[in-house]
């Protein structure tokens, strides 16, 4: 199984909340949208260091190939356009388990 995780701060401050939930609704949606993905957790941050993220989500693949269909997927696609608008930054890693 392959774990992707990634971790993303939002550029407006003063959107923060109602971004970040528009966000973890989006991605929870792609769990009954994406067939290859296989699990989804998604977690506002709590935390009020500076070097905190504002969203972190952990999703699992079966392999490299069900990622990399995941990561063209129209609805993730749609994700990744909403993330352009709104994101500062991002750090991903994905590993095998």
């Amino acid at each position: 199984m392959l774990k992707h995780i990634v971790m993303i701060r939002l550029k407006d401050r003063e959107k923060l909340q109602a971004q970040s939930r528009r966000l973890e609704t989006m991605l929870k949606d792609l769990l009954e949208q994406i067939d290859e993905l296989l699990s989804m957790e998604v977690g506002l941050n709590v935390s009020t260091k500076d070097a905190a993220f504002d969203l972190v989500l952990t999703a699992a693949f079966a392999d490299e190939k069900a990622l990399d269909a995941y990561r063209v997927h129209p609805a993730h696609v749609e994700v990744l356009d909403f993330l352009k608008e709104t994101m500062e930054k991002a750090t991903v890693v994905d590993y095998f388990v």
